[in-house]
């Protein structure tokens, strides 16, 4: 396809590097915002009609599909390791990334960058005191927080994965913001803090630092004192068990129910007229896996009182029929 088909309201193909270097350097053009696709994957095919309906909208901004596979030398250059992700340029130079197909994102990434196309003189500084309020918060989303390369899962560098190593094997509770996923905090942040690589890591909003400190500090001791601890799963787990005197760990709520048995069981427990509190597993894998090997019991719901379990519906069906189960969850055998 050649370039002249780039009309008000299309989207444009580049099928070389060539072409898409083309595509960047319109000069009739502020915004160029690029998919890389592929035509094998159907979330591809639903994120090209959201971008032909943004086309017709933003008649100023560039819209180019890419096939990532066709074009390898372009998509190694920008790091592109799944579709659909879209990277936004200006005037060649990329300024911001989305991966996956976010619409609502992508929508609202268009409208903020294709709006900035023509600045009046006195929005840089709003943009900036933005920008820093945002950062500020991400800063303090969480005691400790880590910005990284990709997540804690799938780190995306070298540096990334040993402080998450190190972090871990620390058992430092942690949450952590992938900068790939936002260029504007990514560039932002070196200035903001003054710190000019990733990853960086935070404690109560104060940057500690990179890589290298961590590792000193974890060489004097003193990351333990620093950084906040997680709670060791089984200590979380007892404090759950003796949140209440009679504590339901099941699927869903005392509300939504999310399976037979917890239905079964929860009706049981409202008839019984004892108070009791819910914990949902589903919300949780962490405590939805141990609990199984905390009290050998592998399945849910699991009843527990004063802290001892009782066990699951069948258990309770027989303690009802039985008429034990009222001493029992007052806790009086």
């Amino acid at each position: 396809p050649s370039l002249g088909r780039a009309m008000a309201g299309a989207v444009a193909a580049a099928g070389s590097a060539e072409q898409f270097q083309q595509l960047l350097q319109r000069p009739d053009r502020s915004l160029v915002v690029v998919h890389f696709m592929a035509p094998w994957a159907p979330q591809c095919a639903q994120m090209n009609e959201v971008m032909a309906a943004l086309a017709r909208e933003h008649s100023h901004v560039t819209f180019v599909q890419l096939e990532a596979e066709a074009v390898p030398e372009v998509s190694e250059k920008y790091g592109i390791s799944s579709v659909p992700t879209f990277l936004f340029f200006k005037n060649s130079q990329k300024v911001d990334r989305l991966d996956g197909a976010h619409a609502p994102e992508l929508t609202q990434k268009v409208q903020r960058h294709a709006a900035g196309t023509a600045p009046a003189p006195s929005s840089g500084d709003s943009a900036k005191e933005e920008l820093h309020a945002r950062l500020k918060k991400l800063i303090n989303a969480a005691p400790c927080m880590l910005f990284m390369k990709g997540s804690p899962k799938e780190p995306r560098c070298g540096f990334s994965r040993q402080m998450v190593e190190i972090l871990n094997k620390h058992g430092v509770a942690f949450s952590s913001f992938d900068i790939f996923s936002d260029e504007e905090v990514r560039q932002g942040l070196k200035t903001y803090s003054n710190w000019p690589t990733y990853p960086q890591l935070y404690v109560a909003g104060e940057l500690i630092g990179g890589l290298d400190i961590i590792k000193e500090l974890e060489a004097s001791g003193e990351l333990d004192t620093i950084c906040p601890k997680a709670q060791k799963l089984e200590d979380r787990l007892k404090s759950l068990i003796n949140k209440a005197p009679v504590m339901l760990f099941m699927k869903g709520s005392k509300q939504v129910a999310k399976c037979g048995f917890s239905k079964q069981i929860i009706e049981i427990m409202n008839n019984s007229g004892v108070d009791y509190e819910t914990f949902d597993i589903l919300e949780d894998e962490e405590v939805r896996q141990g609990l199984k090997s905390f009290s050998n019991w592998p399945t849910y719901p699991q009843l527990y009182v004063k802290g001892e379990l009782v066990g699951g519906l069948d258990i309770v069906k027989e303690l009802k029929e039985s008429g034990e189960l009222l001493p029992v969850l007052k806790g009086e055998n």
